[in-house]
């Protein structure tokens, strides 16, 4: 666990290491599915590694190889989920989480193997890219459980895969499969079981030893474009290109370049 990271669940695992911050649900017995309490942990984890700068990037995955996140632990609902204020406690929560993730200034990547439903698909979908194994499925059965989904979670979704595609991830309630995901662009890779691993950890690595500035600002670029023109902060997407042709990284960038050797950014 990072120093000075602390948590109330072992139920949720932090590490750092090379630039790398992967946090891990540890819920393997329930398929990683997730509690309040996981929940809440999730948001620190992932706070700590916002505010760290020697995080480049991030990684979310679960433990036991059988699932990602496979939703709500439905065994808590009755302690976490009963009542009106228990529901809309629960819902803030998850909500922050999602959020926290949605807007997450630095790269995320998410490492799916297995089970990838309902709260998963939602937290995977917060994700920039994601990465998974040939035996995943992936499914939001909110129709089979008479449950809503509001406007933000849809929206996401949406984003990412197409409001056809996101209509017929909804309607029909099923599972999908790896190379069914990947068609209708829910993930960018399909990797063999015995590979993603190694795979994800190349592909951190890779994005760790770019230009930190370069790839934050082209993530928050990429981001602004997606939201109503309206809403599109651009002045602060302008700035934040100056500061990459005015940062030592540029310079770094350009001799390397010129001198043939592999460029050592700092992120400044």
């Amino acid at each position: 666990m990072p120093d000075g990271l602390v948590l109330k669940t072992d139920k949720m695992l932090a590490s750092k290491a090379g630039g790398i911050g992967t946090m891990t649900f540890n819920n393997p017995e329930r398929r990683n599915a997730v509690s309040m309490e996981m929940w809440e942990a999730a948001e620190a984890i992932l706070t700590d590694f916002r505010d760290d700068p020697e995080v480049r990037v991030v990684v979310v995955t679960g433990a036991g190889g059988k699932a990602f996140v496979s939703g709500a632990d439905i065994s808590k609902f009755e302690s976490e989920r009963q009542g009106d204020d228990a529901v809309r406690a629960y819902n803030a929560q998850t909500e922050r989480v999602y959020g926290l993730l949605h807007g997450f200034p630095k790269p995320t990547i998410a490492e799916i193997h297995g089970a990838c439903v309902g709260g998963g698909m939602a937290l995977a979908i917060c994700c920039d890219l994601r990465l998974c194994a040939e035996d995943s499925r992936f499914g939001i059965p909110a129709a089979k459980l008479g449950l809503g989904y509001g406007y933000v979670g849809m929206k996401r979704l949406s984003d990412v895969v197409g409001p056809s595609f996101a209509k017929e991830m909804l309607f029909t309630a099923r599972l999908f499969s790896a190379e069914e995901a990947r068609i209708m662009g829910l993930v960018n890779r399909v990797l063999p079981d015995a590979e993603l691993a190694a795979y994800v950890a190349d592909y951190a690595a890779t994005i760790v030893g770019n230009a930190p500035l370069t790839v934050t600002t082209a993530k928050f670029v990429l981001n602004e474009a997606m939201k109503d023109e309206s809403q599109r902060d651009r002045a602060k997407g302008d700035a934040m290109v100056a500061a990459c042709f005015a940062s030592e990284d540029y310079i770094e960038g350009r001799r390397a370049f010129l001198e043939k050797r592999k460029p050592q950014f700092k992120g400044r």
